[in-house]
């Protein structure tokens, strides 16, 4: 076993963000001074910088994506917008990373988190595919790419069709001149639902009516009032719903071009897949060639399961980024911190917390 003060998981964007203020606050490197009084390490699940942006459909540009705010200490160089985010958004990490050197190990993935005993404040064990780290604590930054929904649907087994979610969505090419179901209310269903009309007749399955926005979304106002509704959620230990569910849609370029085109119209959900198609609400028959699940993901936490954190509506309680019920371990990128500023925000907050709880830690006691 090796051991870290710190255990940062997942070297994505919050993931560097605690890394750059664990570093600013005098934590040394695992990897090159074990010896050192405070050390942390950053396992990442990729082989190289980027996160999820890594995995993004070749299509969506930095012109189409929501802003990609700065990690901290390092701006982002001007790049032309029709650049695909899965190059440009990896090509700035791995800047950062060039810049800020974080110790971090790829492409290490972590199976499991426990506790190394009974104490309340004693040491947590970190399994991973590159061994185990004894830690203080552990900053949990891993996303929610790896985790997509992907409804059981009666006769889902049956479709003689393809069946894919937006994490294998690659591009509208693989789609021309198919009928398309796309199911899903959010953002990433309404983007690849106008590319894929361009070249596919599409059918769009939603479980309510989208609702969008009359007017535009103000991020100074809206923005801080969509936090406080996610921040009430975590803190009431509910589980938090998609992006839209606190936002609603937004009329943008892309929403715009499918309405003019005639594709976004919204159908019930369907009630049935059959061999060759799905079966509609009203009992009638359409023929579809794919079914494109694009109906989200959620928080990849199954590592952390061995801790008990959620409770019985399946939320998990936050005091800022911490744990209520387990002060070892702060969440970030989750919550009200999935946005890319809500990513840097929640880094520095952790790191903040951490140190304050390190350095009051008492002597440990038996539980109970």
């Amino acid at each position: 076993m090796r051991r870290a003060t710190v255990v940062v998981i997942g070297g994505g964007q919050a993931g560097l963000s605690a890394a750059f203020h664990l570093h600013r606050r005098g934590f040394a490197s695992a990897l090159t001074d074990p010896d050192a009084e405070r050390t942390f390490v950053v396992l990442d699940a990729e082989d190289g910088p980027g996160g999820a942006w890594r995995h993004r459909w070749r299509s969506l540009s930095m012109a189409t994506v929501n802003h990609i705010f700065d990690l901290p200490g390092m701006h982002q160089s001007p790049v032309d917008p029709a650049t695909p985010s899965r190059d440009a958004v990896p090509a700035y990490f791995a800047a950062f990373e060039a810049q800020e050197q974080p110790p971090i190990l790829r492409a290490v993935t972590v199976t499991g988190v426990r506790r190394a005993d009974d104490l309340p404040d004693g040491d947590l064990i970190v399994s991973s595919t590159a061994g185990e780290w004894v830690t203080r604590a552990v900053v949990n930054a891993t996303g929610t790419w790896t985790n997509p929904v992907r409804p059981a649907y009666p006769g889902a087994e049956t479709f003689q069709g393809r069946q894919l979610h937006t994490k294998d969505y690659v591009s509208l090419d693989e789609f021309a001149g198919l009928r398309v179901a796309i199911v899903g209310g959010g953002i990433s269903a309404v983007q690849q639902l106008e590319e894929i009309s361009r070249v596919a007749q599409v059918f769009w399955y939603t479980r309510r009516e989208p609702v969008f926005r009359a007017s535009g979304f103000n991020p100074e106002v809206e923005g801080r009032e969509t936090i406080a509704k996610v921040v009430a959620d975590v803190e009431a230990g509910n589980p938090t719903g998609s992006v839209v569910s606190y936002t609603q849609l937004a009329w943008t370029p892309y929403a715009l071009a499918a309405r003019d085109r005639g594709a976004l119209v919204r159908r019930p959900m369907f009630t049935a897949i059959e061999p060759h198609g799905v079966r509609e609400a009203d009992g009638t028959f359409t023929a579809v060639d794919v079914i494109l699940w694009a109906t989200g993901f959620k928080p990849a936490l199954a590592h952390l399961d061995p801790l008990g954190l959620r409770n019985d509506r399946g939320g998990i309680e936050l005091r800022g980024t911490q744990v209520a019920a387990e002060p070892r371990v702060h969440l970030i990128g989750f919550g009200p911190s999935q946005s890319t500023v809500g990513a840097n925000r929640a880094g520095r907050a952790a790191v903040a917390s951490l140190v304050r709880y390190l350095e009051r830690e008492p002597a440990g006691v038996p539980v109970g």
